[in-house]
């Protein structure tokens, strides 16, 4: 069994610091890795692709994989592939980068399914007050994988060792989980339990309506994260100020993780919130497409509240389900389809770039997006359940 308290607190905080940042850093670098490896964008959209592709295969495999070797040993494994992925994903070329890519990226879709669960298990009266710390975790990791890998680059070399740098800080989460945990057998309401097998939500309306706000969420954030930097780089920022500014966009995501959510818990519908923020999304979007370079930190200002709805969007999940078996299955059914939904839209965006030469049509489309996420939102956040 887990140790419980405030040392395995801290591991889930560790290990959730190191899920986005293998995400986020490269795309602060991605110019310079495009040029150093001689690739296209469409290589840089599959890159950025990876990540969403795995999290989908995630949401299904990580209860079987949780079922057989047990949450704790299968957060560990987690690791262990974020950390081999990205040291194997610096030692060659471009297929080899998005081979490490995969491996990194599966790592942190199996934690992202599997450490929620160790929340629920372990700090059943601190819930609350653990999941905001994890989330704020996961947005502060992203935040420093954006800011702090240009200079990382900058200070041992190249972009290989600015993004190797990240391998230490994982073999560290790696090291302080192994410490404060050991292999347990899946308990009767763990991920692989029959409880959470027993009812199928692919023919309920809702649970699709939910998936569809969680996918479309992911997809502004998936590609916020791959090619915003570039964006920028393009307008005329340097790529220091690009990285630190997609860093700023990542960050505000973690007070509005901590405050909101709360407070729209506590009414009966969260629409509003929902909507509220995504009219802030829609504004950042709009005029990072116009004018880039006029108001740039304002825009990422916009942009990170709009991206801030994840948090509410995993609050809806537990919201829209009575029980703890219809919320793992409506959890599961939105991170496994919505994020392989959210994985085709960097590549559309990056190919949408290089067939027009430039990033108004990338950035209508994502307009689109934003807009509908604000409808699915909306409705996912009326007071119903699954």
């Amino acid at each position: 069994m887990l140790i419980g308290g405030g040392v395995l607190g801290a591991a889930v905080v560790l290990a959730a610091l190191n899920l986005r940042p293998a995400v986020t850093a490269t795309g602060s670098v991605l110019d310079e890795m495009r040029e150093s490896l001689g690739a296209s964008a469409t290589w840089a959209s599959a890159l950025t692709t990876a990540p969403g592709l795995c999290f989908a295969a995630a949401g299904l495999a990580a209860p079987w994989v949780a079922k057989r070797v047990g949450i704790s040993a299968s957060v560990a494994a987690s690791l262990v592939l974020l950390t081999g992925g990205m040291i194997l994903r610096v030692l060659d070329g471009p297929l080899v980068v998005l081979g490490g890519t995969l491996v990194a990226t599966a790592g942190i879709a199996l934690a992202n399914v599997l450490i929620p669960v160790v929340v629920k298990e372990s700090f059943t009266a601190r819930i609350g007050l653990v999941t905001g710390l994890y989330t704020g975790a996961l947005q502060a990791g992203g935040a420093l994988g954006s800011a702090v890998t240009p200079a990382l680059s900058g200070a041992f070399g190249g972009w290989r060792e600015g993004l190797v740098s990240w391998a230490v800080l994982s073999g560290l989460a790696l090291v302080v989980w192994l410490a404060v945990a050991r292999t347990r057998p899946a308990s009767g309401h763990g991920a692989g339990s029959p409880e959470t097998t027993e009812r199928s939500l692919l023919r309920n309306r809702l649970a699709w309506i939910v998936t569809i706000f969680f996918g479309l969420q992911a997809c502004l954030a998936y590609i916020v994260m791959g090619w915003l930097p570039e964006v920028f780089i393009d307008a005329g920022l340097s790529r220091a100020d690009a990285g630190l500014l997609v860093g700023l966009v990542s960050i505000i995501g973690l007070p509005v993780s901590l405050i909101v959510p709360p407070l729209a818990a506590r009414q009966g519908s969260q629409s509003w919130w929902i909507l509220a923020l995504g009219v802030f999304g829609l504004t950042g979007v709009a005029g990072t497409m116009v004018a880039p370079s006029a108001a740039p930190v304002l825009w990422g200002i916009l942009i990170g509240l709009g991206m801030s709805v994840f948090s509410l969007a995993l609050t809806t999940i537990a919201l829209r389900a009575r029980t703890g078996g219809d919320t793992a299955r409506l959890s599961g059914m939105a991170q496994g389809f919505g994020y392989l939904f959210a994985a085709a839209g960097p590549f559309v965006f990056g190919v949408l770039h290089d067939l027009t030469g430039g990033w108004t049509v990338p950035f209508l489309m994502l307009l689109v997006i934003v807009a509908v996420q604000m409808v699915f939102g909306f409705l996912a956040g009326r007071p119903r359940y699954v």
